[in-house]
C-alpha cells in the first residue's frame, strides 16, 4: 500500500510546474504584442539565424529598444519570435532522465569558469532556468553574436514570455557551431518544463515561434555570486532567488511602445464622436 501511495505522490508532483509562473505585467504584454504586431526588427544587431532546421534563416538579435530600454531580444519576420529547443548542457547530477534523449549534450556550459570562481558547480539544466543566448563558431560564413559587446553580463537575469506566462532565467549558455545551421531559441529543461510541461525532453521542445526572450544590459541585471541561490537543489528554489531582481528589470520594458497605437485609437474614437455629433445635429 505504501509503495502505491509513494508512486501516486510522485505522479502528482510531475503534474506541477517546477517553477511558479508569474502574471505577465501589462507593460510586458503591451511590448509582446507590439513586437509581434510590427512584424520584424528594424535594428538587427546580427541576423542570419535559424529557429529550427530548414527554416527561412531570417531570425536575429534585435536592438530596436537597446537605447530606450536597455534590452535585446530575438525576433524573426512576419510577427515571429522564436521557439524553445531544449539545452541539457552542464552538470548532470539530478533529474528525471528526460535529457537522456539529447544528442548534442555538452559537459559544461559557457560560464562554468565564472561559477567555479564563485565556489559553485556548473549550471544544471534540471535546476537552473537558463537561456542559450549568443552564437559563436569558426565555420566559414558562420554568424557570430556576442551579447557582452552590447553590455549583457554573463549569468545576468533574463525575462521569458512563453505560453502566456512570465518566467525569469539567467543567460547561462551560448550556441555553438556543432550543428549544420546557426540556431537561436533554446533553454534549459527546467525553464522549458515550466513553460510547456513535462512533455518536453532533450530531443523535443516547443516548435512555435511565439517565445520572447529578453536580455537586459548593465551590471544591475547580474545577481553575481551572492545575489542568486546558485547552489539551489530545485528550480523553484533558484527561481525564487532571482524573481525580485527580475521584477525590477521588467519595469524598464514596454513603456511607451503602444503610445502610437493608443493615439491612433484615440483619434479614431474622436472622429467617430464628431461624426456622430454631426449626424445628430
Amino acid at each position: 500500500m505504501i509503495p502505491r501511495v509513494g508512486f501516486f505522490f510522485r505522479f502528482l508532483v510531475t503534474l506541477v510546474p517546477i517553477i511558479s509562473a508569474l502574471d505577465v505585467p501589462e507593460n510586458v504584454k503591451d511590448f509582446y504584442d507590439h513586437v509581434r504586431g510590427k512584424g520584424k526588427c528594424g535594428n538587427v544587431l546580427k541576423g542570419g539565424f535559424n529557429s529550427m532546421d530548414g527554416d527561412s534563416g531570417d531570425f536575429g538579435y534585435c536592438g530596436d529598444y537597446l537605447e530606450k530600454y536597455n534590452i535585446i531580444y530575438i525576433q524573426g519576420k512576419k510577427g515571429q519570435l522564436t521557439n524553445m529547443d531544449i539545452d541539457c548542457d552542464g552538470a548532470q547530477t539530478s533529474g528525471d532522465g528526460r535529457c537522456a534523449s539529447s544528442t548534442d549534450t555538452q559537459s559544461q556550459t559557457t560560464f562554468k569558469t565564472r561559477l567555479t570562481s564563485w565556489g559553485q558547480g556548473d549550471l544544471n539544466s534540471y535546476i537552473h532556468p537558463y537561456v542559450v543566448f549568443g552564437n559563436e563558431g569558426s565555420k566559414p560564413n558562420w554568424p557570430n553574436f556576442d551579447p557582452k559587446e552590447y553590455g549583457v553580463e554573463p549569468l545576468s537575469v533574463m525575462a521569458i514570455v512563453c505560453n502566456d506566462q512570465l518566467f525569469y532565467g539567467v543567460w547561462g549558455d551560448t550556441n555553438g557551431d556543432d550543428g549544420d545551421q546557426p540556431m537561436v531559441g533554446e533553454a534549459s529543461i527546467a525553464l522549458a518544463t515550466s513553460c510547456f510541461g513535462n512533455g518536453v525532453n532533450g530531443n523535443q521542445g516547443h516548435d512555435e515561434n511565439d517565445v520572447l526572450y529578453i536580455a537586459f544590459t548593465g551590471q544591475d541585471a547580474a545577481p553575481g555570486a551572492n545575489g542568486a541561490n546558485w547552489s539551489a537543489s530545485t528550480s523553484a528554489e533558484f527561481s525564487s532567488s532571482i524573481n525580485q531582481l527580475g521584477n525590477k528589470l521588467v519595469e524598464r520594458v514596454g513603456s511607451g511602445t503602444n503610445l502610437n497605437a493608443r493615439a491612433d485609437k484615440a483619434v479614431l474614437f474622436s472622429a467617430y464622436l464628431l461624426g456622430l455629433f454631426w449626424i445628430i445635429s
